[in-house]
């Protein structure tokens, strides 16, 4: 039941021009009228507290209207937009054949490919871990990286 749905009905009469008598209208569960009369500070009270409900359900209302568009609008305002099931199906599959063409690389090469990639290793770092110069690394790096580009192409033709 909402403000709108009142089960009762209150109103002034007044007499004689002079005074004004307070009410309280409603009809009980087996349809018989009352008309109650009431003092005129339980009237005032029972209006504050009636138009405090009021404000309170049109609250939870407008409440209740924005958590049935929350999910929408994250979407619209995420950051990254979630991928579609065919981008997430797409995307496994590119990892796969970067790791296959990873996995294919002789062991010297894959292990210098990996260490700056996969764990932030510098060639300096990597040229002190194998005795050897920076620069050799650097190749080894460079040579990895075309012949990884050449098997994902292979893929993408095929």
């Amino acid at each position: 039941m909402t403000f709108m749905d009142k089960v009762y009905t209150l109103r002034t009469e007044v007499r004689a021009n002079v005074e004004t008598s307070y009410f309280i209208s409603f009809a009980d569960g087996q349809g018989e009228f009352y008309d109650l009369e009431v003092s005129e500070e339980f009237y005032v009270e029972f209006r504050k507290l009636e138009h405090k409900n009021r404000n309170l359900q049109q609250s939870d209302w407008r409440h209740q209207e924005a958590s049935d568009l929350w999910d929408e609008t994250l979407y619209r305002r995420a950051f990254r937009v979630p991928k579609s099931v065919e981008e997430l199906i797409f995307d496994a599959e590119q990892r796969e054949v970067l790791r296959k063409a990873i996995d294919a690389l002789p062991e010297i090469q894959r292990r210098r490919f990996l260490l700056p990639h996969e764990y932030g290793f510098n060639y300096t770092k990597i040229g002190r871990m194998e005795h050897c110069r920076p620069q050799s690394i650097r190749q080894s790096v460079i040579r990895a990286r075309e012949k990884i580009k050449a098997e994902i192409e292979k893929y993408r033709n095929s």
